[in-house]
């Protein structure tokens, strides 16, 4: 059983993926005595990445296992990878981030102090040309407690566990994540699932990854947070009963949004973002997910309600 299996999702990506694999070959190499493996999930690519991927495996001094899964999600995805991987240690990696040489020695020294935790570290720019979002770049220790959002508070492109802990808290949830109905927060949902179980989730600011999201137009940075909220909204009505602090961040974006409206004062300093569209994705999150509880238990006309209230909520007024 190796100590640390590295996870990593990918799809369409494969020059991005390359970059994502070397730095993780380059933390192996420098931790020669750390036993480590790769799981490459590949989920439906129609690029170049299968050939990418053979032409790494045969010259990697890592064990790289490539799995395909073809159910378009990222949950789908991680499951997957999750199912094959055999470490002590399960490290999830986005396919557009890159680890820091130091990344594997980091893991080694945390998981020797603790292991029943979801640990995640710090989050930077890669190309300090994108804006910055999907970034934590926080240099304070801190422990997850319901007095903020669950959303961001461990990234999932930099989010690690042992394999103990993920077997209790289990598979991640399909309805969530990138490819997904619900689009987004997969992570957040298996957050939210621990602590409700009595895990303790971490921020460490080391165990540093490099993200690559090249997103450089204001217009994709807020395309990308009305999804995150869509899921979050979701969050809200999956959790409602053992988690209903997460309705508490709700009223409070919905107050911030009316103060907006009189003060200016906007969501994120760097970005600006306006409260008004979170508070919109997420009714629409927790409808959609109204719609996909309902749709193995309601009546075809009750299903055409909840669709058409969907529809005009997206549609916005």
């Amino acid at each position: 059983m190796p100590f640390a299996s590295f996870i990593v999702c990918t799809r369409n990506r494969a020059k991005a993926l390359a970059a994502c694999i070397r730095s993780i070959e380059e933390t192996c190499r420098a931790y020669p005595a750390i036993t480590t493996e790769l799981v490459v999930v590949d989920n439906g690519s129609t690029d170049e990445t299968q050939a990418e991927l053979r032409r790494i495996s045969a010259a990697s001094g890592v064990a790289i296992t490539i799995v395909m899964e073809g159910r378009p999600g990222l949950a789908f995805a991680r499951n997957a990878g999750m199912q094959r991987a055999r470490g002590r240690v399960l490290v999830f990696i986005d396919d557009d981030c890159e680890v820091g040489r130091g990344y594997l020695g980091d893991l080694q020294r945390y998981y020797t102090k603790g292991n029943r935790v979801i640990r995640g570290g710090r989050v930077e720019l890669g190309n300090s040309c994108d804006l910055p979002f999907t970034v934590k770049r926080s240099l304070v220790p801190a422990r997850f407690t319901p007095d903020v959002h669950p959303g961001g508070f461990v990234l999932g492109c930099n989010m690690t566990m042992h394999r103990e802990v993920a077997a209790r808290i289990g598979r991640f949830d399909e309805r969530f994540g990138a490819g997904a109905p619900l689009q987004s927060a997969e992570d957040t949902d298996y957050l939210v699932r621990a602590y409700a179980l009595g895990i303790p989730v971490e921020y460490v600011p080391d165990m540093m990854v490099y993200h690559h999201h090249g997103r450089r137009e204001r217009a994709e940075i807020e395309k990308l947070h009305r999804s995150y909220s869509l899921g979050n909204g979701a969050l809200c009505l999956k959790h409602l009963f053992k988690a209903p602090w997460l309705l508490k961040h709700f009223f409070w974006t919905v107050r911030s949004a009316f103060g907006e409206t009189f003060s200016g004062a906007r969501f994120d300093a760097d970005l600006q973002l306006s409260h008004w569209p979170i508070v919109l994705m997420n009714l629409v999150g927790a409808v959609r997910f109204a719609r996909l509880w309902l749709a193995g238990r309601a009546t075809p006309t009750e299903l055409h309600d909840v669709s058409e209230a969907v529809s005009r909520l997206e549609r916005g007024p």
